[in-house]
């Protein structure tokens, strides 16, 4: 009796036979003498799986496409990197859905020069929204956030993703992850109103869900020069996560060669042809913002000289990318009463 089948037993109240519950399942059936019966209780956080649809060969080319797909990655990695490891994992992620809600009151600014003003505007937020985070310790594979837009979630089954693969178990807890979707949820409806001065804001998570995704991920270890690296595989779509690679000496030293000209031309010549004219109305600010400019634009070659011996890649820096939302203005102020009462319908 496997995990998904038997996660703890009742027993029957007709035979006295032990009945598997399977998690999250409200009606269970008597394996003796087929009495159904409702769980009552907790239900706790639904787990789920994403199938894994890329096999190992197809791992190690997203890896050579990988490291031969950008200019700032050393030239001859994707032909001399011997592959030292690859492997198939299933990392855990919370994630949350629900639908927000959201009425803000302000000034938005409008017209432009004398014509310039702010008129009042109310706004409505409607979105269906959807959150993840990583629910361990993913700091050897680069991972923390992924994006379930068109993925398919089955019921979680332990005894087949172990088989397949390595499992990490979740830390951290659920109420915690919940919290933090929430907060996340009204930072982008608030976000969304684009007001330029907001008095007033209303914000509402109606039903929000939140479950435990096992997604897979091929870590393929591969060795160039004697330096171990590593790249992380979507194991559904194929498209690389997490990549850190050796870095063009090339394209590093271009880099800083053409940003100390450009960077020096601009903070050098630029001002001391501007101040050289006859006309000095705004001369002094102009030749002040195009020495600022050229001294970033050098600060950042010589950045990329410095630190470009690695690089590295992450497909998802921070959040995912949010769903189209709808913004519905509302004309006329004053109903913050009636925004109440809906939303306290919507509960």
């Amino acid at each position: 009796m496997n995990a998904q089948e038997a996660l703890h037993g009742l027993s029957c109240p007709r035979c006295g036979g032990m009945v598997p519950v399977p998690e999250g399942q409200p009606i269970v059936i008597c394996p003796f003498c087929e009495l159904r019966s409702v769980v009552r209780g907790e239900n706790g956080v639904r787990r789920y799986q994403v199938p894994n649809r890329i096999n190992r060969q197809q791992a190690v080319q997203a890896m050579q496409q990988f490291l031969s797909g950008r200019m700032s990655i050393a030239r001859d990695a994707a032909r001399t990197a011997q592959v030292s490891e690859v492997i198939l994992v299933y990392l855990p992620f919370w994630a949350a859905w629900g639908r927000g809600l959201g009425w803000a009151f302000g000034r938005k600014k409008v017209g432009s020069g004398d014509n310039r003003r702010y008129e009042p505007r109310e706004v409505r937020v409607v979105k269906e929204l959807s959150w993840n985070g990583a629910a361990c310790d993913v700091g050897e594979f680069g991972v923390t956030v992924i994006s379930l837009k068109d993925r398919t979630l089955e019921p979680f089954d332990a005894d087949a993703l172990h088989s397949a693969g390595m499992v990490f178990e979740p830390v951290g807890s659920a109420v915690e992850a919940l919290q933090t979707a929430q907060t996340e949820f009204e930072a982008v409806l608030r976000a969304k109103t684009r007001l330029d001065q907001i008095s007033q804001t209303f914000v509402r998570i109606v039903r929000p869900r939140l479950g435990l995704v096992y997604y897979p991920l091929w870590v393929v270890r591969y060795l160039y020069r004697g330096r171990s690296f590593q790249v992380a595989v979507d194991g559904f779509s194929g498209e690389t996560l997490y990549g850190k690679a050796p870095g063009s000496v090339l394209y590093r030293a271009l880099a800083l060669v053409a940003g100390m000209a450009a960077g020096a031309f601009i903070s050098i010549d630029i001002p001391a042809l501007v101040l050289s004219g006859e006309d000095s109305d705004g001369s002094l600010e102009f030749a002040l913002i195009a020495f600022v400019a050229g001294l970033a634009i050098m600060s950042g070659a010589y950045r990329i000289f410095r630190y470009g011996e690695h690089y590295e890649y992450r497909r998802y820096k921070s959040k995912q990318p949010t769903d189209s939302l709808s913004l519905l203005p509302v004309d006329g102020l004053g109903q913050a009463g009636n925004i109440l009462r809906e939303l306290e319908k919507l509960r």
